[in-house]
């Protein structure tokens, strides 16, 4: 592929410690080590997802990027403070009312990414239910706007934004890239073929669980590993999105017991892509699992 170092493959966060769904002793080795730093080894981009519950303190943000290699990228989900109102309202008992300093504490806790060039983009993630009606269309030009100095993707998950043929060209319009998903479908669900809007692509693979997409916790509803098929498949739509693309990022959201990073690995052999460093061990994970 002639564009392959526009392409990032990785995983929706890294540290998964505890829990039925745990990496440790399926991605990562036992014993003592660096997360961060060894899954560097294998991947050339993460998303930071703990952002979405709070903004991560700078310093930590400031050891991240010092311990990845150059060349890597960071994604950051913005806070559900933005993207979330009900939720943020039910996990803290506070009011979502955005001003001017939460915009702030938000930029400068990403600052650190910025400053050294691992900052790749910023990821507003919507959930199911916001639709596509006046105060859909309001809370999403306002994110565009307050955050138009990044790269900005946006997850739209209701069928009423894929319905409406004016949102892609909106979307073109800020240079703004609507993610393309993969997630069990309902007849709410936005469309599979979510149009290249920017000259950035942005795909997220939450992976097929439809039996316990609404009834499963946080970790069983991930409990999915995609087969040589269906990763094949992911992956013709990864490739026909690079052709036209500048910048291309995909990440395997399915993170039970480190099913994200093996079909991340694989995708990355299909795609034939290069790993940003040379592993210290001989192979890599999951090498003829």
């Amino acid at each position: 592929m002639s564009k392959q170092g526009n392409i990032y493959i990785g995983t929706s966060g890294w540290s998964y410690p505890s829990g039925e769904g745990t990496w440790k002793g399926y991605f990562y080795p036992s014993g003592k080590i660096n997360e961060l730093e060894y899954y560097s080894r294998f991947f050339n981009t993460v998303e930071i997802n703990s952002s979405f519950y709070r903004p991560p303190n700078p310093g930590y943000v400031y050891n991240w990027a010092k311990r990845v290699p150059d060349g890597f990228l960071f994604t950051v989900k913005l806070w559900q403070k933005f993207t979330h109102p009900k939720m943020f309202t039910e996990s803290t008992g506070r009011e979502a009312t955005i001003s001017r300093d939460d915009v702030d504490i938000f930029k400068r806790s990403i600052e650190p990414l910025s400053q050294s060039g691992k900052l790749g983009a910023l990821l507003a993630q919507f959930p199911p239910a916001f639709k596509n009606d006046e105060y859909g269309k309001q809370i999403l030009n306002a994110i565009i706007n307050t955050f138009s100095e990044y790269r900005l993707a946006v997850e739209l998950r209701h069928r009423s934004w894929s319905d409406d043929s004016n949102i892609s060209q909106m979307l073109k319009n800020n240079n703004v890239a609507w993610v393309n998903i993969d997630e069990p479908k309902f007849e709410s669900s936005v469309a599979s073929d979510t149009p290249v809007t920017s000259d950035m692509a942005y795909f997220r693979f939450h992976g097929r669980n439809r039996e316990n997409w609404w009834t499963g916790n946080n970790e069983t509803r991930y409990k999915y590993l995609y087969s040589d098929n269906e990763v094949e498949e992911l992956t013709n739509r990864v490739s026909a999105a690079a052709v036209g693309t500048k910048l291309l990022f995909a990440f395997f959201n399915n993170h039970w017991q480190g099913y994200a990073p093996r079909n991340a690995v694989s995708m990355i052999n299909k795609l034939q892509l290069p790993f940003r460093v040379i592993p210290v061990q001989n192979r890599l994970p999951y090498d003829n699992a």
